[in-house]
């Protein structure tokens, strides 16, 4: 038996508009679907009204809609997929909703790491591609079905969402043609057992309203340890293959970074594409919500590379599946509430000093803010930097480095005029707590948008922060060369001839906007 496969071939939501109307255009190639025995198929069979009953749009174009070769197929996903596991708690994933045929693969990295797991509730967060409005849509009760079965909407949870925010409603136009939350829904019903679903379009959203989301989903889990998010969403669409890298890799560095606020301006600004970036704004504002600390991409790829045709001018759309967890051990470095704190002394420091002219006299008995670490202060004001100053290397405990580094950022950066008291009103803190030094021996060691960077020769040196790479958009050439010649003051390519030494750092990177 075959099936056709439909590629998703859509355009990422751009520019500030009240409705978004999003044009997509289809794409066919014909795949043999083997068929091999079926496995059990997972979810709660909804005891419902034939009328309660959303029957699926895709089934037999986006995957195969007989339930013995769309068990088989997916099942090949999950075991062919080769993650490492997460040393964590999974909170949220962020996976493909193209046609299994060009996705499915990459979608089973991030399914393969929650089979079997006791999650009970699984929210999934997706655009709205056939239906331009305005908002959030939440699916509030009934059943979702595919032709492994029926998975029951939690209707009590739609409910708390539905009932709390009159901005967020049940608009049925949203989901009757979507795919992004039913191509999902396989992989969990082969990865889960006995669980509910609330299914969730966004449309058109202010960062605000997505704030909203995440604050709303987060009260209605409240103490509830067996949810899971799940964000929906596609990448670069278009006909450069060499574009679909850079612009794959840029939106990567944010996700990394959990940079939810600077992942939805880049998207506005159509530096960035995700068809689901609201939703994946979304979940990242969850993530730091909930204290899940690290993001980790499992697997990316794009169509043309699935079909081995990187030719200019061919169509190309970019996949990857994420693993959002809270870390647990050696690369935690700080919780949130210790990241606040620094914030509101970097504040309090900045605050005294412009005042009366001296340190902020302070002590702190938290062991985690008592180490010896680097870390460097970034002032902005206005969208503009306003000064950063840093200390690679603790020579003292953190929240004495973050104390002083914060007012030699407001008074002491030679590019800028000391800040003045009534300015500090209109400045964003943010700090970069400094993992140790790591010499490499090679730039292919060096990960864009996850490793600073500190070039040395003799006397001579410079660094960058890994937010550099996310907020200029270089390709590791260009990050490399104006490292060298504009903050080291060596030749462009002193990277490239070995005169130099390279050492890589990671940084926790967290600012005021973010609480």
């Amino acid at each position: 038996m075959g099936a056709v496969n439909f590629a998703e071939r859509k355009f990422p939501v751009s520019g500030i508009k009240h409705k978004v109307f999003i044009n997509r255009l289809v794409f066919y190639f014909v795949a043999l679907w083997l068929c091999l025995p079926a496995g059990q198929a997972g979810g709660l069979v909804a005891l419902c009204h034939p009328q309660d009953i959303k029957e699926p749009h895709v089934s037999g174009a986006f995957y195969p809609n007989d339930p013995s070769q769309l068990s088989s197929l997916v099942q090949e996903y999950l075991t062919k997929a080769t993650s490492q596991g997460v040393k964590g708690d999974i909170f949220a994933l962020i996976s493909p909703h193209a046609g299994y045929g060009y996705s499915g693969m990459v979608a089973g990295f991030g399914y393969r790491l929650i089979q079997d797991k006791p999650y009970k509730t699984v929210i999934i967060i997706g655009p709205s591609h056939h239906f331009g409005f305005s908002g959030v849509s939440v699916y509030p009760e009934g059943a979702f079905r595919t032709p492994l079965g029926d998975i029951e909407i939690d209707k009590d949870f739609s409910a708390k969402l539905l009932n709390a925010n009159k901005a967020i409603i049940f608009e049925p136009a949203a989901f009757s043609k979507e795919h992004s939350i039913e191509v999902q829904l396989p992989f969990l019903q082969k990865a889960l057992s006995q669980f509910k679903i609330v299914p969730i379009a966004m449309g058109d959203v202010t960062l605000s309203e997505c704030k909203d989301l995440a604050l709303l989903i987060k009260n209605a889990i409240g103490s509830r340890k067996d949810i899971l998010l799940i964000a929906s969403s596609d990448m670069y669409h278009g006909y450069d293959y060499e574009e679909a890298e850079r612009v794959d890799n840029l939106a990567l560095s944010y996700l990394k970074n959990l940079d939810a606020e600077g992942l939805y301006y880049g998207l506005r600004e159509n530096k960035l594409q995700l068809c689901g970036g609201f939703a994946v704004v979304t979940t990242l504002l969850m993530a730091g919500e909930s204290g899940s600390n690290k993001l980790e991409v499992l697997s990316h790829t794009n169509s043309s590379q699935v079909t081995q045709n990187i030719n200019k001018g061919v169509w190309t759309v970019g996949y990857a599946s994420c693993a959002i967890y809270n870390e647990k051990g050696e690369g935690a470095m700080l919780n949130k509430e210790q990241r606040k704190k620094l914030l509101e002394i970097a504040r309090k420091s900045i605050e005294i000093y412009l005042k009366t002219n001296k340190k902020l006299e302070l002590s702190e008995p938290d062991p985690a803010l008592t180490q010896k670490m680097g870390a460097f202060v970034t002032l902005h004001s206005r969208g503009n930097l306003r000064g950063c100053i840093g200390n690679m290397v603790g020579a003292g405990p953190l929240y004495l480095t973050v104390r002083d580094m914060a007012v030699e950022a407001a008074v002491d950066d030679p590019r800028f005029a000391p800040l003045e008291l009534k300015e500090l009103k209109d400045v964003e803190i943010e700090i970069s707590v400094l993992s140790p030094l790591e010499k490499t021996d090679s730039p292919e060691n060096i990960q864009m948008g996850v490793h600073g960077v500190l070039v040395k020769r003799g006397f001579q040196s410079g660094v960058f922060l890994p937010q550099v790479a996310t907020e200029t958009g270089w390709s590791k050439e260009e990050f490399l060369s104006n490292l060298c010649s504009h903050k080291a003051g060596l030749p462009a390519d002193a990277w490239k001839d070995g005169s130099c030494e390279i050492y890589t750092f990671t940084a926790e990177v967290f600012s005021e906007k973010s609480y």
